[in-house]
Order: structure tokens, then C-alpha cells, then sequence
């Protein structure tokens, strides 16, 4: 039994998912034989997920996406690979309670952490992007790196995507030079442009506290940056700007693809690779996945849809678990799901079912034990 899981948000990580759902399994059948990869698609939780795969912790302290100072969180293997998640340094996590700053939210912090990966010996980094504060199109990442974003009065521009309209001349021959030698993946489940309508101020601003005039101002100025990219660096600026994943995390993807040459790859199938979910897949018999709401944006690319896609193509049954469930049961079958179990099946009532998670996924568990294990 093989438990590949990602977080219930808010409420379970994805260890404590798959430490309740064991518990669940072991109820009906004692001594079941059960492994756990706990997953994430490269959005909050993958720290978490490498360091349960056996990474090292290493920690920073960096800038907020308010400025304020933050302690930030990084996974180290022995080989070099790191696993670095933007949310640690620059996430919604990290502003005050209700408060948000859609203009002025920066990614500097980023940059930092990045930097303390290389410190640390990285020579490869899993670059996991979501739940961003932020909508500066990785300009503050890059300008933590060494590059230079200046006014036209030849100083600085201040920070967030705000700042960004003042911009006059970009300058990137100042980035760290181990960057240059150090294989960057940008591992996201959105695969949006950096403006437009479907671009990161339109889709993911109002989500940070941007109102409709805000909106339009961070789309302009995220355009205004492209341009100014492309005068310092040349076509790939433009082609960048309209590349999948380009307006991952409030565009910090567009700042990878451009300043770091990342390569954009689905964030789940990288994860999936870095968490040695192949080996284990190969010694299950069956799978159980789940997140904190199975939904329409899980077939976009989330956790559980690239833990069934693989388990299908392997012959292997998956089931699933998840706080709610807002699919119908021919979208979990095309997806490669025969069955989900919801605590919302179990309690009503929202509030109590996140309070009592871990022994309601237990009872969802023992009755997924009983309908397939016994």
C-alpha cells in the first residue's frame, strides 16, 4: 500500500496525511504493509515534501515580501539537488493577518534564498513556485541575485510589480556567476503568461488584494518590464513573457525563464522524480492520493491527478482522499481515480472537519480499508 498524498491545507501536512490515513488503513487490517512518499506540485508544502524524503533542512533569514526579515526554509540532498520554494521566503504566509500589499510585495527574498541554496553547495535547484504575496515578475528575485533595475534618474526602482513602472534600464551581467553553471528547473502546476487576461495580475492580483484599478496597473507595468527586458537582453525577453509558467507566482516564473534560464516543467512530475515516487510505485499494489479539496484545478496539473496519471500508466488501482470533493465521479474516473473518500461525507460542517481532520481522515481510512483491502 503505497500512500502518495499532498497536504490538506490548513489544516494536515503531508506527512501527518499519510500518518493519519496508516493509522485508518491499520484499524481494519494490523500489520498492513504500508510506505508513504508524501507529494506536493511545487507550491507550498515542497520543502516539507523533500525533507520527508530524507533532504537536510537548512534554514535562512531573508526578506519578506514586506520587507520585514523572515526565516525561510530550504531542502539539501547530499548530491546537490535543492528543493527551494518561493512561499518560504515571499508567500501570503508571511503578511500581516488580512493585510496585503498588491503593488509593493516583493520577491527579494527569493533571490536571498536561492543565494543560500548556492552557499550551501547547491549545484541544481528544484525551484518550486505558488502562494506568492507577490507580483513583480521576479524582479526583486533578480535584484537579490546582482542584477540592477533602475529609474531614469539612474537609482533604483522601489519594490513590487508597482515599482516597476518607473523602471528605465535593466542591467543582468551582475548576477551571481555560479548561476550560470547550476541547473535550474521552475517547477509549477500554472502554466499562465506573465499579462493578459489569462496572465499572473489578471488571474492570481485579486487573490493578493488587488483591486481592479491595481490589476491594471500591475499589467502594465509587468509589460512595461518585458520591454525593458527585451532592450538588455534581447528576444527571449518577449518570447519569455508569453511562455508557460511565465505567470507562476505573480510572474517570478518569467523572472526564472529570463534571468536564471530555467527550464519550465509541470511541478508534480518533477517532484514526483525528486521524491523517488518511480521506486515505490514499483513495489505497490495499490495507491491512495488526495489533497485538502479534490476540485477542477486538481485536474490542472495538482498532486493527485500526476500520482493517478502515473500510478494508471503503472496498472495500478488509486483511490482517494481529500477534505471535499467537488468532482463527479466520471471526472475521478478519467483522471485515473476509482474512488474518493471526503471528510465533508463525514462532518458538515466545514469549520469542525478542518478542526478535526486527523480523526476524520482516520474513520474515511478504515472505510477505504473495508471496501478494498478486506
Amino acid at each position: 500500500m503505497l500512500i502518495a498524498a499532498d497536504k490538506f491545507k490548513g489544516s494536515l501536512t503531508a506527512v501527518e496525511v499519510a500518518e493519519h490515513v496508516t493509522a485508518g488503513l491499520r484499524r481494519v487490517v494490523p500489520g498492513l504493509d504500508v510506505a508513504a512518499v508524501p507529494v506536493a506540485d511545487g507550491g507550498d508544502g515542497t520543502t516539507a515534501a523533500a525533507l520527508a524524503a530524507g533532504f537536510t533542512r537548512h534554514e535562512a533569514r531573508v526578506t519578506g515580501p514586506t520587507g520585514e526579515p523572515v526565516t525561510a526554509t530550504f531542502a539539501l540532498r547530499e548530491d546537490g539537488t535543492a528543493v527551494v520554494e518561493m512561499a518560504e521566503a515571499s508567500g501570503l504566509q508571511h503578511l500581516p493577518k488580512g493585510v496585503f500589499a498588491p503593488l509593493t510585495a516583493t520577491t527579494y527574498g527569493t533571490g536571498e534564498l536561492l543565494l543560500a541554496a548556492l552557499d550551501a553547495g547547491a549545484t541544481s535547484i528544484v525551484f518550486g513556485v505558488g502562494g506568492s504575496a507577490t507580483t513583480d515578475g521576479g524582479a526583486g528575485m533578480l535584484a537579490a541575485l546582482g542584477a540592477r533595475f533602475l529609474d531614469a534618474g539612474g537609482a533604483p526602482v522601489g519594490p513590487g510589480g508597482g515599482g516597476l513602472r518607473e523602471l528605465a534600464t535593466a542591467d543582468l551581467s551582475g548576477l551571481d556567476p555560479r548561476l550560470a553553471g547550476t541547473d535550474i528547473v521552475l517547477a509549477s502546476d500554472v502554466d499562465n503568461p506573465l499579462t493578459g487576461p489569462k496572465g499572473a495580475p489578471a488571474v492570481y492580483g485579486p487573490q493578493k488584494g488587488a483591486s481592479p484599478e491595481d490589476v491594471a496597473v500591475l499589467d502594465a507595468a509587468l509589460a512595461h518590464f518585458a520591454e525593458v527586458l527585451e532592450r538588455a537582453v534581447g528576444p527571449k525577453a518577449a518570447e519569455h513573457a508569453l511562455a508557460p509558467g511565465a505567470g507562476a507566482a505573480g510572474g517570478i516564473g518569467y523572472g526564472a525563464l529570463v534571468g536564471l534560464d530555467a527550464a519550465f516543467r509541470p511541478g508534480i512530475d518533477v517532484m514526483l522524480d525528486v521524491l523517488g515516487f518511480a521506486p515505490a510505485l514499483a513495489r505497490a499494489t495499490f495507491v491512495i492520493t488526495g489533497e485538502g479539496s479534490l476540485d477542477e484545478q486538481t485536474l490542472h496539473g495538482k498532486a493527485p491527478a500526476g500520482v493517478a496519471a502515473a500510478a494508471r500508466a503503472a496498472g495500478i488501482e488509486v483511490v482517494a482522499v481529500c477534505g471535499r470533493l467537488q468532482l463527479p465521479q466520471e471526472a475521478l474516473a478519467a483522471a485515473g481515480i476509482r474512488r474518493a473518500y471526503a471528510l465533508t461525507d463525514l462532518e458538515s460542517d466545514p469549520a469542525r472537519c478542518m478542526a478535526e481532520a486527523g480523526p476524520l481522515l482516520q474513520r474515511a481510512a478504515e472505510s477505504l480499508a473495508r471496501d478494498f483491502l478486506v
